[in-house]
């Protein structure tokens, strides 16, 4: 059976890099991945790739999806242009539907009131307390947290992202999710025979 998509928010200043390797091996297992852009309108990365979104916001359903994917971007702390984002994330953790959320876009989060009952982390815990959000105590000082359908990180930790957002999704699990953390994240040669054993390089 082939999965519903996964959705990859795109805008104006978002961080080309944070995502890269999740939406690279989630294609690979099968999920086709929409853009999602504020309009249907071309946005530019911080990188300058210019991107014609798939679909706009508005045009999104929770119901359709596997997974939001929210960027970090410069707009997340210099605007309130991103908030529809956040609260269309609201939408689908309300609808049971995982959210994956990196850099910024964690401040969009807490911001929207979506952290202050879920373990949680970010760039680092005084960033999301200039939020002035309220789940501060849920904060935890690592690469990367899952918590319920609520995937969170760092911008440092790209590959941490990827993977629990594998293993949120089953894509990659147990010994074959480890592997591909210790090949991508410390490129560690013996766990490329575990993915190749695994069929899991492609």
């Amino acid at each position: 059976m082939t999965p519903k998509p996964v959705h990859l928010a795109v805008y104006d200043t978002y961080a080309d890099w944070e995502t890269g390797h999740a939406t690279a091996h989630l294609a690979r297992a099968g999920y086709e991945i929409r853009t999602l852009g504020p309009s249907a309108q071309p946005v530019r990365s911080i990188g300058g790739l210019r991107v014609l979104p798939d679909l706009a916001l508005d045009d999104v359903r929770p119901e359709d999806s596997s997974l939001l994917i929210l960027p970090g971007a410069d707009l997340w702390d210099t605007s309130d242009a991103l908030a529809p984002f956040a609260r269309k994330a609201r939408a689908f953790l309300d609808a049971g539907v995982p959210v994956a959320a990196i850099c910024g876009a964690t401040a969009g989060l807490a911001r929207e009131g979506l952290l202050d009952g879920r373990d949680h982390t970010s760039a680092v815990s005084f960033y999301l307390a200039a939020t002035g959000y309220a789940g501060g105590d849920r904060y935890r000082d690592t690469d990367a947290v899952t918590d319920g359908n609520l995937v969170t990180a760092g911008p440092t930790e790209p590959v941490a992202f990827a993977r629990e957002i594998f293993g949120l999704l089953g894509v990659y699990e147990g010994e074959v999710l480890d592997a591909w953390y210790r090949l991508f994240h410390d490129s560690d040669a013996e766990a490329y025979a575990v993915l190749e054993k695994a069929g899991a390089l492609g």
